[in-house]
């Protein structure tokens, strides 16, 4: 890990995550997997502790921490601890900064204070059953009559699509329009017309809700637009890079985690009289890994930087969303190998983490989707 990225406050602020994860989360993981969540006094915690929204200003109750370092530092230890199942980082990273960044004056003393709390938890609705990376598809429809949308669709695989108590949701508010179409809805809990629908049953990732969402002519206030209308396509391309750098950040933690238990492993199991470790491919094989974490450790702290001085390109995110998460991937297969027959034991943690890591390489943009970005970035 490079020495000199993180300063005191940081070290310090580490220290305080990773007490809560232990105090907090350790001790429930295997019910809050059986029961599909994590309780509501979960995000009152971690709300009181500061660790939601560190970037919110200080006037709507946050830290006002413009340091991406702080949401790193969080993505690492929850998922460290396989603690993931925690929508933290969708609720810090990719759906408070909407408000944040967007929203009206009465809208960040509405949502900001409640969010930082963990009093409101939000979730944000982008993708519908038939259409994914898409966004030009979407076919959620908003209708304004005077002073209210009349809101109509489906979404689908929404994080925190339970226990949201707001969603901001992707709808087009202009059919005759392609991009120019779109726009970014608050839908609050209890309006009339909203209903959640099943909560999906998951390969991985147990404990984090994710739902159906349905809109039935839900009447949504037009003071509840973020922005402008027809902006909304805009507001998303702005945003989605500093999803796709969360995602890295989570794919790092969890390939650290995914190594520092296979090692664990390879040191107390033996085989032929000795470690497995001090066979020479096991050797090799936890080498590949060691390199591969650090080269993913090292671009992400690269984007961190470029982030926190607003430099953070659309294809450099794309970058290290694509490389980290199939790394991911790769790291964690050799870990369950490694285990041999323990590895395919979910007891084990090597083989939750690799049903939690399938995930990584399709939401926020699959790889494919990664790969054109950077692709249109070099003219093609």
């Amino acid at each position: 890990m490079t020495t000199d990225f993180f300063e005191e406050e940081h070290h310090l602020f580490r220290e305080s995550v990773r007490k809560f994860v232990d105090v907090e989360i350790m001790p429930h993981r295997e019910q809050w997997d059986k029961d599909g969540m994590v309780p509501r006094e979960l995000w009152l915690k971690a709300g009181a502790q500061g660790l939601l929204c560190p970037d919110v200003p200080e006037e709507y109750g946050g830290l006002g921490l413009k340091d991406y370092r702080y949401n790193l530092i969080l993505a690492e230890e929850l998922v460290r601890a396989s603690g993931a199942g925690a929508g933290f980082c969708v609720h810090s990273d990719m759906v408070v900064p909407y408000i944040t960044n967007y929203g009206t004056e009465e809208q960040k003393r509405k949502f900001l204070p409640r969010a930082v709390s963990g009093e409101c938890i939000t979730a944000v609705a982008m993708t519908e059953p038939n259409t994914g990376s898409d966004l030009n598809g979407i076919q959620t429809r908003a209708e304004r009559h005077g002073d209210y949308y009349l809101l109509n669709g489906q979404k689908t695989f929404i994080t925190n699509g339970i226990l949201n108590d707001m969603v901001i949701v992707v709808a087009r508010t202009d059919p005759e329009k392609a991009h120019g179409g779109i726009s970014l809805l608050i839908v609050e809990r209890g309006m009339e017309g909203y209903e959640r629908g099943r909560k999906l049953e998951k390969l991985g990732l147990h404990a984090q809700d994710t739902a159906e969402l349905y809109f039935k002519d839900a009447r949504v206030p037009v003071s509840n637009l973020i922005g402008e209308e027809g902006q909304g396509f805009a507001y998303l391309m702005r945003q989605l890079p500093q999803e796709r750098l969360s995602i890295a950040a989570l794919a790092v933690g969890a390939s650290q985690m995914a190594l520092d238990i296979t090692v664990d492993y390879c040191r107390e199991r033996t085989a032929f009289g000795r470690p497995i470790g001090k066979f020479q491919h096991n050797r090799f094989k936890l080498a590949e890994m060691k390199t591969e974490i650090e080269l993913g450790r090292v671009f992400v702290h690269h984007c961190v930087s470029l982030h926190n001085r607003g430099e953070l390109t659309a294809e450099k995110a794309a970058m290290a969303k694509w490389w980290t998460t199939e790394m991911q991937l790769r790291v964690i297969n050799a870990g369950v190998q490694l285990h041999g027959g323990y590895g395919y034991m979910l007891e084990y943690p090597i083989a939750r983490a690799y049903a939690d890591a399938r995930a990584q390489t399709i939401y926020g943009g699959t790889t494919e989707i990664m790969k054109e970005i950077i692709g249109a970035s070099m003219g093609f």
